[in-house]
């Protein structure tokens, strides 16, 4: 029975709705209090309210959250637990941020009055800079607790002895705002819990790298042929047995048969990668696998049918020693240059290898391998050795020679190397973070240029960055267009038979109709190319202009971002079937023969070119999503860290004393580090 004193349940939940409120707003009091901690730049309340009044504040919102607790006790209403994860209310709020940055896009603007054209790019920059920061903050709280950088430094701290540099370096990351940064240390983290020396194959696609990898594990474990799609190198370890392992994107790990590898990493199988794939581990019984030894097989750099291309470059600080592929058959290029120099930025040696070897003569081979190490010391000043190799049977010696002199001495070294490896690259890490300490005092001698100069570099940038978005939609428009372009082709070839047929008075040679459809279809997409290439010919240039100011060396090559659309996919018309004989209708002239061909021409292979230009259109679409995208991560790989130096010399206001102080203790603290003296000495 109902105690007829108690409230009924809507009383009940009427009076816990209006205490969950009241709490509500006494948080939104509290954040006034705090409103003067926010770095906010658009302040919303004057803090007048003296600490001493803060306080007795406080302490009456305390007061007052005992006091509703002891009603809703009092009536025996249990407090609701909370709803939400943090992490996932923030994601949630980063969506809305998403939408309010997007809207401060041009077009979004017309309704406002019309934008001048010369802010449009300047605009899209903004939107681009602004969503690549959301983009980095939402991927960092999607990765979870498991990459709290802090927590996995403690737990690293008793096993090794580089942990108290890294500690400082993530106190200081974390203390002085340098996020630029974190992915690199916890890249240097990885190495460390794994303790893996990592050997990974770099090269073109075609440079023969899985067929390397292949005969060097002597088994048929990696696809040959084939581009490989995957977002993340394939890692080749050691065990008693074969097995896959694979993670995806959902942080699920599943286990398969070895034989099922060409399943995630080939485009046939998985294309656009969309089993979404983010690490391929497969264990062999390999006598040249051993523990703490891993071959890592990563998709080729220039690629044009992949997305794996951007990893790779992404990967290439990992590795402790890049095994870079110079393919016999071609030359030496921008990007294998572009790679060897990555390598040694990041503190990792390379090995540099001609592939192919079996293709030239004694003679030739000796002139490749003497060119390619003569370009690496012209361009690099490296003095390198190059090792020419083969997979072809008969030139098996070449391969081996090479491998028992670079590569089996390491294994009983790896430990030793590993470590080697990681010091160097917390070497490095150290450099990049004083660097940026240093710029935060104006201790460097980086900007000569007046402050007007540097404004200007940074429109720059955000202008290139904002005709990425333009070139994508135009480019996009333009394979739309191409899908439907096969009867103004149609009508094209129609005019070249007549024209043929009027000049030279025989019948048309079977390729006339092959070639004026693959000229229509060509000239909207060199156009597409065309786009692309000035793309990155401005974001080179705003790179360029940049660094110079900055006095940064080390911009990536024009030839280096012009690479990603350098090979664009060409028209497969397959074999046309279909005889086209001289119209009588020629008789009346050539316009009258000219639709009576037309006529005929769709009739007989109307269908197979409309098939062929929809096709045509749909591969160019995902070859321009993926060649912006190449574009837009080499570009902001080096404008991010720019973008950062500029908001440090170009900040409205000086650091207070208290920050400046912190700032030089970092430095000091990093200055006599006994680790990085080590690490020097290593090189």
């Amino acid at each position: 029975m109902t105690d007829p004193q108690s409230l009924n349940e809507s009383q009940r939940r009427h009076l816990l709705n209006n205490v969950q409120h009241a709490d509500t707003l006494l948080s939104e009091i509290e954040g006034i209090l705090t409103a003067s901690a926010s770095r906010s730049p658009f302040p919303k309340y004057q803090i007048d309210v003296a600490p001493a009044q803060s306080k007795v504040v406080q302490d009456y919102i305390a007061r007052i959250r005992a006091q509703m607790l002891r009603v809703l006790e009092a009536e025996g209403i249990e407090p609701p637990g909370p709803r939400f994860g943090a992490i996932h209310a923030i994601r949630v709020t980063l969506a809305f941020v998403r939408i309010a940055l997007i809207e401060i896009g041009p077009k979004y603007m017309r309704g406002c009055g019309e934008v001048p054209e010369s802010a449009v790019a300047r605009l899209n920059g903004l939107v681009t800079e602004l969503q690549g920061l959301v983009d980095k903050l939402d991927a960092f709280l999607a990765q979870g607790l498991g990459q709290d950088l802090q927590g996995r430094l403690d737990r690293l701290q008793q096993t090794t002895d580089e942990v108290a540099l890294l500690q400082k370096l993530g106190r200081i990351v974390s203390e002085h705002g340098l996020v630029e940064f974190r992915a690199t240390l916890a890249m240097i983290l990885d190495r460390l819990e794994t303790r893996r020396y990592e050997i990974a194959v770099f090269g073109r696609v075609s440079s023969g790298k899985s067929s390397l990898l292949n005969r060097i594990l002597q088994a048929d474990v990696l696809p040959v042929g084939v581009n490989p799609i995957t977002a993340v190198p394939t890692r080749l370890v050691g065990g008693s047995s074969s097995r896959l392992t694979v993670t995806f994107v959902d942080r699920r790990t599943e286990h398969y048969e070895i034989d099922r590898l060409a399943d995630f990493v080939t485009e046939q199988r998985n294309p656009g990668n969309s089993k979404g794939v983010t690490r391929i581990t497969a264990e062999l019984p390999s006598r040249r696998l051993r523990e703490g030894i891993a071959f890592v097989d990563t998709p080729g750099l220039g690629s044009l049918a992949t997305s794996g291309a951007t990893e790779t470059k992404a990967y290439l600080p990992q590795s402790d020693l890049g095994v870079v592929l110079v393919n016999a058959g071609s030359t030496i290029a921008e990007e294998d240059i572009a790679t060897v120099e990555a390598l040694y930025e990041a503190g990792t040696p390379a090995s540099v290898l001609l592939s192919k070897a079996d293709l030239l003569t004694p003679d030739d081979r000796a002139s490749a391998v003497a060119y390619v190490a003569d370009q690496i010391r012209r361009q690099l000043g490296l003095d390198l050795t190059v090792h020419p190799v083969s997979v072809v049977k008969e030139y098996a010696a070449l391969l081996d020679e090479w491998f028992e002199r670079q590569i089996a001495p390491l294994y009983e070294r790896h430990q030793q190397l590993a470590s080697e490896s990681v010091r160097r690259k917390i070497g490095a890490l150290r450099d990049a973070v004083q660097a940026a300490l240093r710029s935060k005092l104006g201790r460097t001698e980086a900007p000569t240029a007046d402050l007007g100069r540097l404004k200007q570099v940074e429109v720059d940038l955000r202008k290139a960055a904002g005709e990425i978005p333009e070139v994508l939609s135009r480019g996009l428009q333009l394979s739309d267009r191409i899908c439907e372009l096969a009867p103004a082709a149609i009508a094209e070839a129609a005019s070249d038979m007549v024209e043929h047929w009027t000049r030279k008075g025989s019948a048309a040679a079977p390729d006339v109709v092959a070639t004026a459809i693959a000229r229509t279809v060509a000239a909207e997409a060199d156009r597409i190319h065309t786009g692309l290439s000035n793309l990155a010919g401005n974001l080179f240039s705003a790179l360029y202009r940049t660094g110079a100011e900055l006095h940064i060396s080390g911009v990536p090559s024009e030839a280096e971002l012009v690479a990603a659309s350098a090979e664009m996919p060409r028209l497969d018309l397959g074999t046309l079937r279909g005889e086209i004989r001289k119209p009588f209708a020629l008789r009346f002239g050539t316009a009258f023969a000219r639709v009576a061909v037309e006529r005929k021409l769709r009739n007989e292979v109307g269908d197979a070119v409309s098939e062929a230009c929809r096709s045509y259109g749909r591969v160019l679409e995902r070859w321009v999503r993926k060649a912006v995208a190449d574009l837009q991560v080499n570009f902001d790989s080096r404008a991010d860290g720019y973008r950062a130096q500029l908001e440090r010399f170009l900040g409205t206001s000086d650091a207070a004393p208290e920050a400046t102080e912190a700032i030089a203790r970092a430095l000091g603290e990093l200055e006599s580090s006994p680790v990085e003296a080590a690490a020097s000495r290593e090189e």
